[in-house]
């Protein structure tokens, strides 16, 4: 019975100790990611603070952003296997949202790495 709650207990702090770094890493990140939903498909783009700072921030502000500019050039995120074999969400390529085809806009939670978007690519 010991052992059990000796396992149990170092399983609830590893899981914790977990929680911690993928916070940490999440936030060196700087990249807010939400769901582009249209007639058609969704996407996903990714946002670095910098540019939803300019847009109120939230989901809203972006979508209020596209209907005032009527198009926004943005990062497409998709998923991709890592060198370490890992998944990961990782910036794909530049593309432009138009904002008669979007219908809504709304923040996106990876449970995978969300990789940042590096300077050399913008």
């Amino acid at each position: 019975m010991q052992i059990l709650k000796r396992a149990g207990l170092g399983l609830a702090l590893a899981c914790l100790m977990g929680s911690m770094m993928v916070q940490e890493a999440l936030a060196a990140d700087r990249v807010s990611l939400f769901k582009v939903i249209t007639a058609k498909d969704e996407i996903v783009i990714g946002l670095t603070d910098d540019e939803l700072k300019a847009m109120d921030g939230n989901a809203g502000g972006v979508a209020k952003a596209l209907v005032a500019r009527g198009s926004l050039s943005v990062w497409k995120y998709a998923v991709r296997k890592a060198a370490s074999g890992d998944l990961e969400q990782a910036p794909l390529h530049r593309i432009g949202l138009i904002s008669t085809e979007s219908l809504r806009i709304e923040p996106y939670a990876s449970p995978l790495k969300v990789v940042p978007i590096d300077a050399a690519m913008k």
